[in-house]
């Protein structure tokens, strides 16, 4: 299996301005936002004041991943447009520090267009997909969508970047649904996919309180996710924010899962470089199967 470091492409919306201290500094569009970041034990190289400067800091009311409250210096307007590498898509201030937007997964970008490109209007499965940026780059490169997410919040902010974006007349489904419940049903159904892509939490909640735990669950929901190809599947794409198990898990995981299928398993993190220093913020892990030896760059 190979392991490697992912970076996306750079973004004229978006920059990582500097991290340190438990924190980052980035430019979304033409906001500059300061929020809390674990992996940033290192010392800020920006001085003070252009921390200061920022637009709007998140502050935690209670735990690493609890809710917090953005304590905006300037006037923000409660959403603003921002091109995602080429998708359109809405920007917010939630109150668990996120904006709608992680510019990581564009490092994947190209390697999913290049799977849907094999095959006229190939099926794929989003779970867990959130504002949909994923599932808008795969319709946008001629892929049919089925996009799944247990938040009603987060799939009608999907539908609104879709219509930002123009990409209205693409072929998406949007579905609120506990992920594991929603991939049972499809397999007795008979409906089967070409690429499937996961973006799993650590821990979530279905939309009747179904719990998610990744280390307890991810594994069978990849089992089941493996009989849901079809016959000639094109590939499967896990990314995962879990701190406590890394790559190779994923990587060791997904290749067992796809052991009957004949493939390349590769698997590795992704990061995103500061502006100035180019140091390498870490943001995520991944594990990407494909029917072929096509190479994820980044």
């Amino acid at each position: 299996m190979e392991l490697r470091l992912l970076t996306p492409p750079r973004w004229s919306d978006y920059e990582l301005l500097d991290s340190g201290h438990g924190a980052k500094l980035e430019r979304f569009g033409p906001y500059v936002l300061a929020r809390p970041e674990t992996q940033a034990i290192w010392t800020p190289c920006l001085p003070a004041s252009a921390w200061q400067q920022a637009d709007a800091t998140f502050r935690r009311s209670r735990g690493e991943d609890g809710p917090g409250e953005w304590h905006q210096h300037h006037s923000l307007p409660e959403r603003w447009p921002l091109d995602a590498n080429g998708v359109r898509c809405w920007v917010r201030l939630t109150p668990f520090r996120h904006t709608g937007v992680f510019p990581e997964h564009s490092a994947h970008w190209d390697w999913l267009a290049r799977q849907v490109q094999r095959r006229s209007q190939p099926r794929a499965l989003v779970l867990f997909g959130y504002t949909g940026l994923s599932s808008l780059h795969l319709a946008r490169c001629g892929a049919h969508v089925t996009h799944v997410d247990a938040s009603k919040p987060a799939v009608r902010w999907a539908q609104e970047n879709q219509a930002l974006a123009e990409l209205t007349d693409r072929p998406i489904r949007w579905l609120i649904d506990d992920v594991g419940k929603f991939v049972a049903r499809e397999l007795r159904r008979g409906n089967r996919y070409d690429l499937i892509l996961l973006d799993p939490p650590v821990f979530g909640r279905g939309p009747n309180g179904e719990i998610w735990r990744l280390h307890e669950q991810l594994p069978h929901l990849l089992a089941q996710c493996a009989r849901l190809l079809s016959q000639q599947p094109l590939g499967v794409l896990v990314c995962a924010y879990a701190t406590t198990i890394s790559a190779l898990t994923i990587g060791n995981l997904l290749a067992e899962t796809m052991a009957p299928f004949a493939g390349y398993v590769s698997a590795g993190e992704l990061a995103i470089p500061e502006q100035t220093t180019h140091r390498l913020l870490p943001t995520a892990i991944y594990a990407a199967w494909s029917d072929r030896e096509i190479a994820i760059s980044g």
